[in-house]
């Protein structure tokens, strides 16, 4: 099955009619999900798991002083160039482990026995 990414948010900071810092949000996907017409919702299936990442990039790292992107007017970017920002390969990484330990391999709990009955 395919991990979905889609960018979901994209708020520009703005100095002088140019972005300066962008506030960006992808919602990954992987499972299964029908959409039922009588209901209006989705139906997730049992290998159906959403995440949503989130960073922050200035065009300048304030840290390292290394440049990130050239500060231009909001509107002339484009969703590749806002997509290219994106520390795409480390939040993949991220995803694959929290998908690894939700669905593929979930925690062996200990499950209660509420019908226990305490010896006399």
């Amino acid at each position: 099955m395919a991990v979905t990414k889609t960018l979901t948010v994209a708020v520009p900071s703005n100095k002088e009619g140019k972005v300066e810092i962008w506030d960006l949000d992808m919602q990954y996907e992987e499972g299964d999900k029908t959409w039922d017409e009588e209901t209006q919702k989705w139906i997730y299936a049992a290998n159906y798991f959403s995440s949503t990442m989130s960073a922050t990039i200035p065009a300048i790292d304030t840290v390292t002083g290394a440049v990130n992107f050239t500060p231009k007017a909001e509107g002339s970017w484009t969703l590749a160039q806002l997509t290219a920002l994106c520390p795409i390969s480390q939040w993949d990484t991220v995803f694959d482990i929290q998908y690894d330990s939700v669905i593929t391999n979930p925690p062996d709990n200990p499950v209660p026995d509420p019908d226990f009955v305490i010896p006399s």
